[in-house]
């Protein structure tokens, strides 16, 4: 059965093989015309070679764009706020990324005229998930075309025959300086999957990560810096006033040098299937035990404690997608409500791939008195003989209980 008619499709394009192919296959599958769009999120290399290809394809309208900023700003600090863990490890480098990349697919289709958007994510993973229920969200009439679900090149073979047959020009990397591992990166992350990575017995190659070192191979020496917050968001490194991408930019490189970032971890897709990757954040690392101490200076308890029941919650929606949901927009106000006085300088030690909190301070919003909290004698700011009432009171039901034989 043909596919119903399109006149226009906005591509999310890399300029690799897989987008090339798709470009191809969408103009002979659909007779449309594609508008490309290229999104600069700090993955590292050169993304203006990806016009080059498109317009060797015959595109016209082409889109590439510098979104680092915006990312960090936008995304990233806000899901920092809420110190966000999928399952209490991954800091969730890949989901945070694509709320924006479909927000921008569906703002240039509006722009350009465009009846649909396509996307090459396959359909066995996370992400497809992800770009379409923010596409959605953001225009429920939005025809959304997934190459990957329809077509049968399911597989690298198929996928390079295909080129060759149509004349689509594919960039050859000499045997051994291609990367055998399913890389995503950003200015957050880099994630790697697939070739050894699918046993998750096996020991990552050292010679696999990008932007760490080994921590035993990382300066004997330890490294002190200091991370300045206002209202929750980092602003300075050491004093210097950085933007959000520069700072996180600038804890890359920082905690990369030390060994900071790497995890290992055996995640559950919302797909269904167990999926084994490694993921390296050496700047998030950071700056997720910097916002945490932060907070224990400056948060009430409860809020807090709350806060922090609230966050598994906070960072399942972001993994399964539902960045433009109204529950996760619900949580972010909370949130954001409680930053307000998150204001202050954390002191991290940096050593051989660990990181430790040796310093807070924060001069108008701590919530931290010596004088209460004191071993020494505090002159009558804290009445100890209350707390015997305090204990009874609380003891009572469980006083009660063991009277009842309960125990």
């Amino acid at each position: 059965m043909a596919p119903s008619p399109v006149k226009k499709v906005v591509l999310a394009y890399s300029g690799g093989l897989d987008t090339s192919v798709i470009l191809k296959w969408l103009e002979d599958t659909y007779a449309c015309e594609i508008v490309t769009f290229t999104a600069d999120i700090g993955q590292g290399g050169e993304v203006e070679p990806a016009r080059a290809k498109a317009e060797a394809m015959g595109v016209e309208e082409i889109y590439i764009e510098d979104l680092t900023e915006p990312f960090v700003r936008d995304y990233v600090f806000p899901m920092f706020r809420a110190n966000a863990l999928y399952e209490g490890e991954y800091l969730l480098g890949t989901s945070i990324a694509r709320p924006l990349i479909a927000r921008r697919l569906v703002e240039i289709a509006h722009e350009t005229g465009a009846d649909a958007i396509a996307h090459g994510a396959t359909g066995k993973g996370n992400d497809q998930v992800r770009f379409e229920l923010g596409a959605y969200a953001l225009d429920p009439g939005i025809r959304i075309i997934a190459p990957w679900r329809e077509w049968d090149l399911l597989s690298r073979e198929k996928l390079l025959a295909y080129a060759q047959a149509h004349g689509i020009p594919v960039e050859m990397k000499r045997e051994g300086s291609k990367s055998p591992y399913s890389m995503d990166a950003n200015l957050l992350h880099i994630s790697y999957e697939g070739y050894d990575l699918e046993d998750p017995w096996n020991e990552p190659d050292d010679a696999m990560w990008r932007w760490t070192v080994a921590p035993e191979k990382a300066p004997d020496r330890p490294r002190y810096l200091e991370i300045a917050f206002e209202r929750g968001d980092p602003v300075a490194i050491d004093g210097r006033a950085l933007s959000p991408a520069a700072l996180l930019a600038e804890l890359n490189r920082i905690g990369g040098a030390h060994g900071v970032g790497r995890t290992d971890i055996v995640e559950n897709r919302y797909v269904g299937m167990k999926s084994r990757g490694c993921y390296e954040t050496p700047g998030g690392t950071l700056l997720l035990k910097a916002h945490r101490a932060m907070e224990s200076l400056t948060l009430d308890r409860e809020a807090a404690h709350l806060k922090d029941e609230l966050m598994p919650r906070y960072a399942k929606l972001v993994y399964n997608g539902y960045w433009w949901a109204p529950e996760r927009e619900m949580l972010q106000a909370a949130i954001d409500q409680t930053q307000a006085r998150v204001n202050g300088v954390v002191r991290l030690k940096l050593y051989k791939g660990g990181v430790m909190v040796v310093g807070r301070r924060s001069e108008s919003d701590s919530l931290f008195d010596e004088s209460i909290a004191t071993f020494e004698e505090d002159a009558g700011a804290y009445d100890q003989q209350d707390a015997t009432g305090f204990i009874r009171l609380n003891a009572l039901r469980l006083r009660v209980a063991a009277g009842k034989g309960r125990r």
